[in-house]
């Protein structure tokens, strides 16, 4: 391997370990965070003669709800409003939280494959 070329491999694995270091800093500044989806429902109620029967702009609510799984089972968390916000945030925080790790694993799969390409032509 040409020396030009080990320089750029040498240098592409610095870059590498700064990008990978930086992601990780995002990690440490995530809050809670929990997988699920915000549901807001209107609901019947269980009196036959009430409005909210006749038709789906009478019914009751709205209802709010934050729907995950645990165990292949789906829990569904009822919330008030005043909580919407936080499993809002919580929700985003596990979204960027997946997004960052697929983000790392992609940057490790390519430096890992440069780290492997150096210690072949002995770059070192």
């Amino acid at each position: 391997m040409k020396a030009i070329a080990k320089t750029r491999l040498a240098a592409l694995i610095r870059s590498d370990a700064q990008r990978f270091a930086a992601l990780k800093r995002e990690i440490v500044h995530l809050h809670y965070f929990c997988k699920g989806t915000l549901l807001k429902r209107m609901m019947k109620c269980g009196n036959k003669k009430c409005a909210c029967h006749r038709g789906p702009a009478k019914r009751h609510g709205p209802y709010f709800e934050c729907t995950y799984k645990v165990q292949n089972k789906t829990v569904n968390l009822k919330l008030y409003p005043e909580a919407l916000h936080l499993y809002r945030a919580a929700i985003h925080q596990s979204r960027k939280l997946k997004l960052l790790l697929g983000r790392m694993e992609r940057l490790s799969r390519s430096a890992l494959a440069r780290l492997a390409q150096q210690k072949l032509t002995g770059a070192d």
